[in-house]
């Protein structure tokens, strides 16, 4: 028996309970957790934006050490740490042979099968995004955990599996930001902490902060935002005067919204590039009209799980974290125990904090 945080039914309350996890089957690990992070997608599935089978255990930002493997397992063994993949590529879908993984057609396949039963009534669970780190361990399949290079701590790597991928291919992959150029960043979360952390390594600047709470200047400045604003209905008009009048080269939006995503877009230069990394509901519709999308040039583009390849970057953001360029711990503001995980999502709901990070 673990202990775990079950979502019972879609906007239900969060209900700590004890499951029954199986061993390890064939290609399967199982997973001590040293910690996971909660992030905006886990709040998506649990008021219904993004689809989840329930009863579930939701949780895909994790860390952790193989307790166990099944048949034919040979990429980890029992003490290795790793890193979760919520996304793991299955490399012969058509997108995974465009060499897209991130788009691949069958990465989210795990989350639709029950992986345990509640141990008081054996009702069946799934896994949140294939992971369930929402609980003390958890079973998934091999290609769903990445060895953790040498000198990251474990805690503060469960950022690296959601957060910091999709922060820093953000900027290294979707918007390629290059040295000198300017960027704004809309929204301080842990993705938006982890995409100014990015924009600083790849040389730019400025660096614009954008966020609803004057609380998050401070954080914003220290992961390397050289200008910090309060969202306002003149954000856009604001960024083009930090900007010789120009705008932005980039602009990354972190929030979803689509009033966000239109002011990310009207920041930016003539030719300039916005990228939108937050995950909005269907509802959220964002207009333009034919005339400016001709006289500006813009360009607007999506971005899923930084547009990154796993298994190539976590070692590439190792170095970055061994040589101090990226402070993991930096962009936690709440180390918290299981109960204290729907705090953390009325926290993103009212705009507070960075990454809350449940530690076991």
């Amino acid at each position: 028996m673990v202990r775990a945080a079950v979502l019972p039914a879609v906007g239900a309350p969060l209900e700590l309970t004890e499951i029954d996890l199986p061993e390890p089957g064939p290609g399967q690990v199982r997973v001590r957790l040293a910690a996971a992070g909660v992030c905006h997608s886990d709040l998506s599935l649990s008021n219904g934006t993004l689809r989840q089978p329930v009863p579930a255990v939701l949780g895909h930002e994790g860390a952790g050490t193989v307790v166990a493997v099944g048949e034919g397992v040979a990429s980890v063994s029992a003490g290795d740490r790793v890193v979760l993949n919520w996304a793991p590529s299955c490399g012969s879908c058509h997108y995974c042979g465009l060499g897209e993984p991130w788009l691949c057609a069958n990465a989210g396949q795990a989350g639709g099968s029950p992986y345990a039963t509640r141990t008081d009534d054996g009702t069946p669970l799934y896994p949140g995004l294939g992971t369930a780190v929402f609980a003390e361990e958890t079973v998934v399949g091999a290609n769903a955990v990445l060895p953790l290079p040498d000198g990251v701590p474990l805690a503060d790597a469960a950022l690296l599996g959601c957060a910091v991928l999709t922060g820093y291919g953000a900027v290294h992959h979707a918007t390629r930001l290059r040295e000198g150029e300017s960027v704004a960043v809309f929204g301080v979360g842990g993705v938006g902490l982890a995409v100014l952390q990015a924009a600083r390594i790849a040389g730019a600047g400025p660096v614009v902060a954008v966020d609803v709470s004057p609380a998050k200047e401070e954080l914003a400045r220290a992961a390397g935002a050289t200008d910090f604003l309060i969202a306002s209905d003149t954000t856009a008009k604001d960024i083009r005067k930090l900007t010789g009048g120009h705008g932005t080269d980039a602009a990354i939006e972190c929030v979803g919204r689509a009033d966000t995503i239109r002011t990310a877009w009207s920041a930016t230069r003539r030719g300039g590039r916005t990228t939108v990394v937050g995950i909005g509901g269907t509802e959220e519709q964002v207009t333009f009209n034919a005339l400016e999308l001709f006289y500006f040039g813009r360009t607007l583009t999506g971005c899923v799980y930084g547009n990154s390849d796993p298994e190539k970057d976590l070692p590439v953001l190792a170095d970055h974290v061994r040589a101090g360029r990226l402070d993991l711990s930096a962009m936690v503001t709440d180390r918290i125990g299981l109960d204290g995980i729907p705090a953390a999502f009325d926290a993103m709901l009212s705009g507070k904090g960075g990454r809350a990070l449940v530690v076991f």
